[in-house]
């Protein structure tokens, strides 16, 4: 117990240095939360055997889950935005994970910004991706807070989990890449499905390919008006840019009938598109 105390003051003053390595940091961590666990056994009034191993395993099952998180994906690190968390490789990395709820916050965590990134492009889905979401992990939290399950069945409602996310991540990859098959790009595509939500909300026909030339167009125009960079700033810039898409839509007969409603939805979807755009 003496020795251990005086490696921590000594390891207190060296816990910055290079020289220590990772394993190095782990065996000084596992005689300090040892000394720990003995004086806590052995001081005062000292919890019984069995509410102290409890509170051990609640130690070290929350010792390894951060330490998983930040050696797989490092979130907020500069390096976390060179990782493709698409890539197959990786995420069959993640899917070994052992412990279930470190695999469940880091797939939830991975998730969320994947779809952060997706919004800034693609305001519509992204809010919608955003929703399905909130709701799975809302669900995954109340079926843990309302059910008493033991070890078995808490397997059962993290693979559960797990898979759902795991879908949710195959479906958002499709819809990123779903604007190849239209032959437009990404950022026309963001334009297309507000303008399709549109559609769909009021209830009226309009020509698949004319909406796809309209989307085009809007984004030539948002492009054009929005070219410098305090333009967000700029209500000159914006009121023009917000004639422009009116004029545009009017042109197109879209929709039938005069809207502000629709206007006020693919103007939101421009001003996102040009305040995350490159």
């Amino acid at each position: 117990m003496g020795l251990v105390k005086r490696m921590k003051a000594a390891y207190d003053i060296c816990c910055g240095s290079e020289h220590l390595d990772q394993f190095e940091r782990d065996h000084i961590h596992f005689y300090l939360a040892v000394r720990s666990i003995v004086f806590k056994l052995t001081k005062g009034d000292a919890p019984d055997v069995t509410q102290m191993n409890a509170r051990v395993r609640e130690l070290i099952a929350e010792a390894l889950k951060s330490d998983g998180v930040e050696e797989i994906y490092a979130l907020g690190d500069d390096q976390a935005d060179s990782i493709d968390i698409f890539d197959e490789d990786y995420l069959a990395r993640i899917s070994k994970i052992k412990l279930p709820n470190t695999k469940i916050q880091l797939l939830q965590k991975l998730l969320a910004k994947a779809i952060s990134d997706f919004k800034k492009v693609n305001q519509m889905q992204g809010i919608d991706f955003s929703k399905r979401f909130q709701a799975l992990v809302e669900n995954y939290n109340e079926r843990k807070e309302n059910d008493l399950f033991n070890g078995e069945e808490f397997t059962v409602i993290a693979d559960d989990m797990v898979e759902q996310i795991f879908g949710m991540f195959n479906e958002l990859k499709s819809e990123m890449t779903s604007f190849e098959a239209m032959g437009i790009d990404m950022e026309e595509k963001a334009f297309y499905d507000i303008l399709a939500a549109m559609q769909q909300k009021y209830d009226f026909t309009y020509d698949e390919d004319k909406m796809l030339e309209l989307a085009k167009e809007m984004k030539i125009i948002v492009d054009n008006q929005a070219q410098y960079p305090d333009w967000s700033h700029r209500d000159d810039i914006k009121a023009a840019l917000k004639v422009e898409l009116i004029l545009l839509l009017h042109k197109y007969g879209f929709p039938p009938v005069a809207n502000d409603d629709v206007y006020k939805n693919v103007l939101e979807q421009a001003e996102n598109f040009k305040k995350n755009a490159g």
